[in-house]
């Protein structure tokens, strides 16, 4: 990653009119694949394998951590998983990096601090120990017994008490390999999407970000993290980049100009964009010309992951028709599954008069949070195995999936569902991938 942003800070090219028909060439950067899916990981990892190029791949605090998270995995248990499906697609070992998003106290930010914090330091350690080493420190959000908002300096010093753990973890590993790299700030909203309807997003000032630079700066000196510093590689700023749950807020870049003249500015520093799901591929082009190199996205992809199933669930009832179909099938198990167990949506869907669409075709894609559930499991599993067992003829493809279709008459896919599920979800990274170079 050191070496990523040296390169980038080399020979970024610079901004750009989006409406310009001279070609730019793509800027040095990374996509971040920040899911828990298998299909999604598994269709990321064979990207990047076949075009030789790195792939990121992240979890967050929420996903993996000491108690097993959403995902029931805790960071040794993930990485252990990636790499099982990193041999699989036949990605290079060297080429694997994984990363730790929204590294703090978020997943018990109910607690008091000082429990919230203890706990986030254990979290840390273990993702260094388990061989992350991308970092990012995010202690941005108020706990049970903080203010809100919680100071910037309270932020910085937060943040330097998950470094030290981390760096004392990368100390006492047995194979340390590379010390970690850090990711540093935060943006709006917090981790998990947006809660409410969006028009249109304050960009960060240079001041903003100079100051959070600062901040940061001072305490991992005061802290003796000089070393570490230099290890700080990134900043998380808002671009002016979002998405609710029916419309994206689109890259707008002579908005974020200023911005971008700042970090040009830092040496050994460049941006990550969160929330950049759902940009369009000459918006993502841009944002890693002005010195995003890091563009993370994740539910973008398992949206993109949910929309091919759902077509697959389409093609079968045309294929083989109701009475197929064991059960209520795939889509109506799912949002069964969704109403019956709200939690992991109900913060985020308000209006009752939307609600069926909110959970079944939301951007904020809280239908995420269901697909390790056993009943949902099921009726996936029966839906593929039913596909597999009576493959659908083409003219169904072209109705349902049309980009596979065509990529089954050219010779490039097979018509088998997972082969067809797998480059639905991988149609979220290609324009990732073509947005950086390598």
């Amino acid at each position: 990653m050191l070496d990523l942003v040296r390169r980038h800070k080399q020979s970024a090219p610079g901004s750009a009119d989006l409406a310009s028909a001279v070609p730019v060439a793509p800027a040095v950067g990374i996509p971040s694949m920040c899911s828990a899916h298998p299909v999604v990981i598994a269709a990321t990892l064979r990207e990047c394998a076949a075009h030789g190029r790195p792939a990121l791949i992240e979890a967050t605090s929420n996903q993996v951590n000491q108690d097993g998270g959403y995902t029931g995995m805790t960071p040794i248990d993930f990485r252990r998983f990636v790499e099982s499906l990193a041999r699989i697609e036949g990605l290079a070992p060297e080429l694997l990096v994984l990363g730790g998003d929204h590294l703090g106290p978020n997943a018990w930010r109910k607690s008091p601090a000082a429990q919230a914090m203890a706990k986030a330091e254990v979290m840390v350690a273990q993702y260094v120990a388990a061989g992350f080493r991308k970092i990012h420190l995010d202690c941005s959000m108020s706990c049970a017994d903080d203010p809100v908002p919680l100071p910037e300096a309270e932020i910085a010093a937060r943040a330097v008490r998950l470094c030290l753990a981390a760096e004392q973890a990368w100390r006492d590993a047995p194979d340390r390999g590379e010390p970690p790299v850090y990711v540093i700030g935060t943006e709006v909203p917090v981790p998990g999407g947006a809660h409410e309807d969006l028009d249109e997003l304050a960009v960060t000032s240079p001041e903003a970000a100079g100051a959070t630079l600062a901040l940061h700066r001072d305490a991992f000196a005061r802290a003796g993290l000089d070393e570490a510093w230099t290890r700080v590689i990134a900043m998380v700023v808002q671009p002016g980049v979002e998405f609710d749950h029916h419309k994206v807020i689109d890259y707008r870049p002579e908005k974020a100009r200023a911005l971008s003249a700042f970090i040009a500015s830092q040496p050994g520093l460049v941006f990550e964009a969160h929330s950049t799901d759902y940009q369009t591929p000459d918006r993502l082009a841009q944002l890693a010309r002005d010195h995003f190199a890091i563009l993370k996205v994740g539910p973008g992809a398992t949206f993109a992951l949910r929309e091919t199933l759902w077509a697959l669930a389409a093609v079968e009832h045309e294929w083989l028709g109701r009475d197929a179909a064991d059960g209520e099938g795939l889509i109506a198990t799912v949002l069964g599954v969704m109403r019956a167990e709200p939690e992991h949506w109900r913060p985020y869907y308000q209006d009752p008069a939307r609600l069926q669409v909110d959970l079944a075709y939301s951007l904020s894609d809280r239908i995420r949070y269901y697909w390790a559930h056993p009943r949902v499991q099921g009726a996936c599993a029966a839906l593929m195995d039913r596909l597999e067992h009576s493959p659908p003829p083409l003219t169904l493809l072209s109705q349902f999936l049309p980009r596979q279709y065509d990529a089954i008459r050219d010779g490039r896919l097979r018509n088998r569902p997972a082969e067809l599920l797998r480059d639905g979800a991988a149609q979220s990274l290609r324009p990732y991938l073509a947005a950086c170079a390598a």
